[in-house]
């Protein structure tokens, strides 16, 4: 049975921020060591390379942070968290007395509905007031990412259900029904997008001799590691900024290794080269690709 529309799909991701905790972090560069002390010294293609690494960091992180599921994956819903079951109970009860009470339109079953209504917005209330206290306890607790929690939590809050939007319009207006031409025409888009007619203003500098020669030393690559930005997605290697924020001498070296060998080679790996594109919609008619 397929998904119902606007009903969030559970995923499974990894714990990335408990490598904030220095005892943590010290275990994912340990497993990261094991895997680094059994690649062979002589270099390699660069396709062999980068997925030894990436597989290798990723696996360091899932064993030393754990994977959690996020979404909607057990049945509840992500934005009510007050939702337990002596919630549940509460408005099936209400429920069944309402029933009841419209079946039988007794004086009895009408105070008996009263009353569940009455215990269910007490049990409601006590919920959601305990919810919001563990919430403002966990932000006293852990300073360092209260800040991400609290704006994830009020974008959450304020976003609701999202429907899907499925229908798209070619540059002419028309609507376009097939697969075929929907794909074509978000083809179209991202080429004129990406790919400018007009490049006379662009110039592309000399490559010196002195250059190409080079080398990239560790200290250029820690340096580019540091000014990642966090709490960003990643990519199709599954590798976030906090994994590369998170390594020790060992990682870093690895990954300076991994970069010079595609300076040197002139070629990058297939998962640098591909993007995932996200398409967000602005106001307006939402299944237009040129309102994109």
């Amino acid at each position: 049975m397929p998904d119902r529309l606007g009903r969030p799909k559970h995923i499974v991701r990894v714990c990335w921020e408990r490598l904030a905790d220095p005892s943590v972090r010290g275990v994912f560069n340990s497993h990261l060591w094991e895997s680094f002390n059994q690649i062979p010294r002589e270099v390699g293609d660069i396709e062999s390379e980068s997925t030894m690494f990436s597989s290798s960091i990723v696996d360091a992180a899932i064993r030393s942070c754990g994977r959690k599921v996020s979404g909607a994956g057990r049945g509840g819903n992500p934005r009510t968290q007050w939702w337990t079951l002596e919630v549940r109970d509460a408005v099936k009860l209400k429920k069944e007395s309402y029933r009841a009470w419209l079946a039988r339109g007794t004086p009895e079953a009408a105070e008996a509905y009263r009353q569940a209504k009455r215990t269910t917005a007490l049990v409601v209330s006590e919920a959601k007031t305990q919810v919001w206290e563990e919430f403002g306890e966990a932000m006293e607790k852990d300073y360092r990412t209260a800040s991400g929690k609290f704006w994830q939590t009020v974008r959450r809050l304020r976003r609701g259900k999202q429907l899907s939007a499925n229908i798209v319009y070619g540059g002419g207006g028309e609507l376009l029904v097939s697969t075929g031409e929907i794909v074509g025409q978000w083809k179209e888009y991202f080429e004129d997008l990406l790919n400018p007619t007009d490049t006379s203003s662009i110039e592309e500098p000399e490559a010196e001799d002195s250059e190409v020669d080079s080398f990239i030393t560790q200290a250029e690559v820690t340096e580019v590691v540091q000014q990642l930005l966090g709490s960003k997605a990643p990519g199709v290697d599954e590798i976030c900024p906090e994994y590369l924020k998170s390594l020790d001498v060992v990682g870093l070296s690895w990954l300076t290794h991994l970069c010079n060998i595609v300076w040197r080679s002139g070629t990058v790996p297939l998962d640098w080269a591909t993007g995932v594109v996200v398409p967000l919609f602005k106001k307006g008619r939402p299944e237009g690709v040129f309102q994109l």
